[in-house]
């Protein structure tokens, strides 16, 4: 289903959401107002608000807008119960010369990636946010992650899903990003796609 923008939110809140698209298609943006509706008109506890950022901080490489966190849309979502990681993510296909640097980005974003995860699942919260899911399933297991999404009462989150984002050695790689994102999509309450 296609998002719409003036998406009444209300109908969210006790369910699974996914939102997925292109690079530059807002997901962060509209998941960061879905985290302030909470707050601001549902006078939810933002404590009762984990956030698992997995994107990468905001760049331009290539000509392509590519990052941003769920805190530069929305500064109170620091109120949150933000889960951590040292260091930071890296684009992996982007910031890679050959498929060796590509599965060695990949593999230290999974490792920070799944660190939170399993951090969550020991410590859940009512309301779970994940920004830019696919940094995860580019080695992680579904299984975790939607053993995570199962101890939610309200899950939101979003995911890379296009074509922008390529290279000449990293066919297999996008391949099965975007066959986990589509297995997710049928998993969800909602999915929404941001174009």
């Amino acid at each position: 289903m296609k998002f719409n923008p003036s998406l009444d939110y209300e109908e969210n809140i006790g369910h699974q959401t996914f939102l997925y698209g292109d690079a530059n298609t807002k997901k962060t943006y509209y998941t960061a107002k879905f985290v302030q509706f909470l707050i601001e008109l549902k006078n939810v506890d933002p404590k009762e608000i984990s956030i698992l950022d997995f994107a990468p901080p905001f760049s331009i490489i290539n000509n392509i807008k590519l990052g941003g966190k769920i805190r530069d849309f929305y500064e109170d979502s620091a109120k949150c119960n933000n889960l951590f990681f040292e260091g930071e993510i890296i684009p992996p296909r982007l910031n890679a010369k050959n498929i060796t640097e590509l599965y060695e980005n990949a593999c230290k974003n999974f490792k920070k990636t799944y660190k939170i995860l399993s951090s969550f699942n020991d410590n859940p919260t009512p309301t779970l946010i994940i920004n830019d899911i696919s940094i995860y399933l580019h080695i992680g297991n579904k299984a975790l992650l939607l053993e995570s999404i199962k101890k939610a009462a309200t899950f939101f989150g979003n995911s890379y899903y296009g074509s922008s984002i390529k290279s000449d050695f990293s066919h297999l790689f996008s391949r099965r990003e975007k066959r986990l994102v589509e297995y997710l999509i049928k998993k969800m309450d909602f999915s929404y796609f941001t174009g």
